[in-house]
């Protein structure tokens, strides 16, 4: 369904959804769906010759840790508050005892973490996924001192950078809707058709039963959207949490990997995207 998931979901019945799957956006300025604050300026999003060059990694501009201004060291409180605005709808269209898993970036996912934990949720773990080949782009601390022509300091600053070390895993926060005070996870599995996880079907996905998971993304799923995670990733973590003819829940669809991964899964599912252009990929990828 296209249009604004806090809107869409406020039509799910509660207590109806089986998992809750999404990469949510990270807050980081990856494009202009992921800027989730009010402090912007005309240097945001935009392209030096560098980035120009630097072919489809680090297009757009991005906002230094430190900002450029006093308003910019607000942004971690203002994703918070984003998160803070669809967590109670989660909380309430999950059945006890469901699981929430949200792909978060690095930077923010703290922010995230406490807004679903102060709608309720239950924080059951912390997944680690290594993705394979990641892009690195840290300057050299040297050749900026070059440019400048300050020869003594860039012989001072040899081996040092600008930058992130190689981004080779992202956190899978993973939640679940409290149950029924007094029953067990037993009780509840009987009850609600959640709360347990499947290790065998985990396990047709990954190699051994383990809150680290390695998949790199194929060349085939790759171009659909700017931050895309690999199908084997995203059916692993519905086989572990859900049942077949269950109901699989991503709010932030994009083009629409946990769908069709869902769908190849026999499990029922539902999807919310602002872009026009995103869900017409994702019903084409349904489809086919």
């Amino acid at each position: 369904m296209q249009g604004d998931s806090l809107e869409l979901i406020r039509a799910v019945p509660s207590e109806s959804v089986h998992l809750i799957l999404s990469d949510i956006p990270y807050g980081i300025g990856a494009d202009h769906w992921d800027v989730l604050h009010r402090n912007t300026n005309s240097a945001y999003l935009g392209r030096s010759p560098a980035q120009q060059s630097a072919g489809a990694v680090f297009q757009r501009r991005r906002k230094p840790i430190n900002g450029w201004s006093e308003a910019d060291r607000r942004i971690p409180q203002e994703y918070g508050q984003w998160c803070g605005s669809w967590a109670p709808q989660w909380y309430r269209v999950l059945k006890p005892g469901a699981s929430a898993l949200v792909f978060a970036g690095r930077r923010l996912a703290h922010r995230c973490a406490c807004a679903l934990e102060d709608a309720g949720f239950c924080v059951k773990d912390s997944l680690a996924w290594l993705r394979g080949k990641a892009p690195h782009r840290a300057q050299r601390l040297s050749l900026i001192y070059d440019r400048r022509g300050e020869q003594e300091a860039s012989a001072q600053w040899q081996g040092w950078r600008v930058g992130n070390l190689r981004p080779t895993y992202e956190p899978i926060l993973w939640f679940i809707k409290p149950y029924k005070i007094g029953a067990t996870i037993a009780d509840n599995v009987l009850r609600h058709g959640v709360g347990a996880y499947c290790q065998d079907g985990f396990l047709r996905y990954t190699n051994t039963p383990e809150n680290v998971l390695e998949a790199s993304l194929p060349s085939a799923e790759a171009g659909f959207h700017p931050t895309p995670k690999p199908l084997r990733l995203l059916q692993a973590l519905i086989a572990l949490t859900t049942r077949e003819g269950q109901l699989v829940l991503d709010p932030f669809a994009g083009s629409g990997s946990t769908l069709v991964a869902a769908q190849s899964l026999a499990r029922r599912h539902l999807g919310f995207e602002a872009q026009a252009e995103y869900v017409a990929i994702c019903k084409q990828r349904l489809r086919g």
